[in-house]
């Protein structure tokens, strides 16, 4: 065979390859001129959500939050389930009652939907007064609130969501910074109420042992000790089902590059584990201003290097049925999208797909919100498996909350 053939015959194999895999592996794709960079390749066409079997009202709300953008898999759909100010993170109660936390009006909210048609139709403020009570989670019937230093319980919160009891303090000793102060809280296997402390500033490091951290705090005791640290800011964690091991998303930090460091998708394997920040960032890059320097293998490497500055927030392992099977217990989070970057990047629903611990794809999975002309019509923060098996998706840009569903119909 001459050398001519043996080079055509090397090209084919590459080229059947990259269509073998292509759909799966994490790629760029220059097809979206505002997510050009970091772009992820889904492993089906996303295509316009449909429309059929909207009531007036629905078209109508599905018109104003201009869901017509919204690109999704083939066979899911998405609506609006509730109107809610600056919604941002979310807790959902046996009984189906959506609570919502935020970071500018003080409130929170429980949403209800009394006729279970998929749209909420109750919204009440089960608290207000509250210094950024971002971080809310449901347990045994009470809601527990969480602000910038202190968390609340509302106790008996579904006796009667028009008439809730006052919020009581239980806990008052986390630091006050306002710089990633706002919490992302959840409730483990264990029964403790995790709570991550960021670092108080872009990036910098702290005598306090509490920053950079996820801790959990013993409701019994009022006992609070850190499961893990070197966490910049973590606005989203859940625990894969099948292993109980804590997951997070973790924000990287700015001023290095638009495209350094990114931001990460984190596995807790062992309590005080250190993730590196701030000396190190992804695999092992070190930080360009703080010192002293440190040895960046010493530190756990991300499961998954998301985009940079894309801002990830919320996650949740999929734990409903109504989705297709290959989602279950696959990992959906939003990014909230750039803020300073000189391409925005982000604006969308992401999935990470795994086998085992190993992720094997990282792709959009509802996109639109940022727009090809850079106009931004939505930041999605938080994402919630509803009683029916939906995904829930807040929206504190034009707050709202969506419901994304599917149906082979």
């Amino acid at each position: 065979m001459n050398r001519s053939r043996v080079i055509a015959s090397i090209l084919v194999v590459v080229i059947i390859a990259a269509a073998f895999f292509g759909s799966r592996l994490i790629t760029r794709t220059p097809s979206s001129p505002k997510n050009a960079a970091f772009h992820t390749t889904p492993a089906t066409p996303l295509s316009p959500a449909p429309t059929g079997g909207m009531s007036v009202e629905q078209r109508a709300l599905f018109d104003k939050y201009h869901l017509d953008n919204i690109k999704l898999p083939p066979g899911f759909r998405i609506s609006v389930f509730a109107e809610v100010p600056t919604a941002r993170s979310l807790s959902v109660s046996p009984k189906g009652v959506v609570y919502v936390g935020n970071r500018e009006n003080g409130s929170v909210y429980a949403v209800v939907d009394h006729d279970h048609d998929g749209h909420a139709d109750g919204t009440y403020q089960v608290a207000q007064g509250l210094h950024v009570p971002n971080g809310v989670s449901f347990k045994d019937g009470d809601l527990y609130i969480t602000t910038i230093s202190s968390v609340y319980k509302v106790a008996n919160v579904e006796r009667d969501l028009s008439k809730p009891s006052t919020p009581e303090l239980i806990y008052d000793k986390l630091p006050s910074d306002e710089m990633h102060g706002w919490k992302f809280t959840a409730f483990g296997p264990d029964g403790n109420l995790y709570i991550p402390v960021g670092i108080p500033c872009n990036n910098c490091v702290s005598g306090n042992e509490l920053y950079g951290t996820i801790a959990r705090l013993n409701l019994s005791t009022k006992k609070l000790d850190i499961v893990a640290k070197g966490i910049r800011n973590t606005v989203g964690f859940d625990w894969k089902p099948d292993t109980g091991e804590l997951w997070f998303t973790d924000n990287g930090r700015d001023q290095m590059g638009d495209d350094v460091p990114k931001d990460e998708l984190n596995k807790v394997s062992k309590t005080g584990e250190d993730f590196g920040a701030p000396y190190c960032w992804e695999d092992a890059i070190q930080d360009t201003d703080v010192s002293p320097k440190k040895d960046c293998s010493l530190f756990t490497k991300p499961v998954v290097n998301l985009a940079p500055h894309a801002a990830a927030l919320g996650m949740r392992f999929y734990t409903g049925s109504l989705f297709p099977a290959e989602y279950k217990n696959q990992i959906f989070f939003a990014e909230h999208g750039s803020w300073n970057r000189a391409t925005p990047i982000g604006y969308r629903i992401m999935l990470v797909r795994l086998d085992g611990d190993r992720a094997v794809s990282y792709e959009p999975f509802a996109e639109g919100w940022l727009g090809a002309n850079g106009e931004v019509t939505g930041r999605p923060v938080d994402v919630a498996t509803w009683t029916d098996g939906s995904l829930l998706v807040s929206d504190d840009k034009a707050g709202a909350i969506y419901r994304i569903s599917y149906s082979t119909r």
